[in-house]
């Protein structure tokens, strides 16, 4: 298949315009490894903070290309771990969920590009104020954690203010797209590729348990939720206004309307989370996708689903 010349895959040096989501325990070294063995840009998963288990990640993903993504609230507690994974030299630095100003400077002097995430305009206004390479528009649709703003509107927005205020940064589009039909539309809105989590939360290379993957492939869109439950459940502090996406299940309606009384049972909870989730329980933990759950009826190879996608993008834009 040939190559899809845009600012992204030049930017990038990649075929495809598609760049799979850091996510927290889902995206490791293989998952990212497969992605960019594809012709895509994968990202591994800087969660909240695990050394070793970056320490591990890179390494599975065999040499590859990636890059790294961290939650910025987070990262801020554990800076050293920045500095511990620019050793491995990673061609990208995602920062998402707070401000990346604290971080700039020493992802640039790794040579390292930086991408920003985006949820409202202020963060974009952030992102041109640090010079971003890439700015990634994220919707509300998306799996895990985001904020309020529609995909469909939120990403021609951000192209119009980086098209008078940053033309030289690349935008990506993230929310709700799960196959070439979502490429292609993000394409149309003014984005130069775009971000996928869910999809890739569903191939073989996540780490993610099979129960789960089969709830996806039974859910459709209107199964998920935006919600703070399974952060209270965590005890992660996560900032106002920023929420998960998770499915609607047992766990989520049973403590719906009634975070006081979670946070005021913690000391049980907490374990009753932990255990439901390394069990795989599917009711009784977050079960961590997004509204495109309704378009995933398998679990693929990352490959496969870089190839499908990128294929599909290029028939529909014909």
């Amino acid at each position: 298949m040939q190559k899809s010349n845009n600012r992204l895959t030049e930017l990038l040096n990649i075929h495809h315009p598609i760049v799979s989501a850091p996510m927290a325990l889902a995206a490791g070294g293989a998952l990212a490894g497969a992605v960019s063995r594809a012709g895509g840009f994968g990202l591994i998963g800087g969660g909240y903070g695990d050394p070793a288990w970056l320490e591990e990640q890179f390494i599975t993903a065999q040499g590859e290309r990636i890059g790294v993504g961290f939650i910025t609230w987070a990262l801020k507690k554990s800076p050293s771990l920045l500095t511990d994974v620019l050793k491995h030299k990673p061609a990208a630095v995602m920062l998402s969920f707070g401000d990346p100003r604290p971080f700039v400077d020493e992802i640039r002097d790794a040579g390292a590009l930086l991408i920003c995430q985006c949820q409202n305009t202020d963060h974009v206004w952030d992102a041109i104020d640090v010079g971003a390479d890439i700015i990634i528009a994220q919707g509300s649709e998306a799996g895990g954690h985001g904020a309020a703003r529609g995909t469909m509107s939120f990403v021609p927005e951000a192209a119009d203010l980086l098209a008078e205020h940053a033309p030289q940064s690349v935008l990506l589009a993230a929310g709700g797209i799960a196959d070439g039909r979502g490429l292609a539309a993000a394409r149309m809105l003014g984005a130069d590729g775009v971000l996928m989590g869910t999809r890739f939360w569903a191939s073989r290379e996540a780490l993610v348990h099979e129960n789960h993957h089969l709830a996806i492939i039974e859910a459709n869109g209107d199964e998920t939720i935006r919600t703070t439950i399974p952060d209270i459940a965590r005890q992660l502090d996560w900032p106002r206004g920023l929420t998960a996406r998770v499915r609607h299940n047992t766990f989520v309606r049973r403590w719906q309307g009634r975070e006081k009384e979670l946070k005021q049972n913690l000391s049980e909870e907490v374990i009753k989370y932990a255990k439901a989730f390394a069990a795989g329980d599917i009711e009784n933990t977050g079960v961590w996708f997004g509204e495109a759950a309704g378009l995933i009826e398998d679990i693929e190879s990352a490959g496969d689903i870089v190839m499908k996608i990128a294929t599909e993008a290029e028939k529909v834009m014909r």
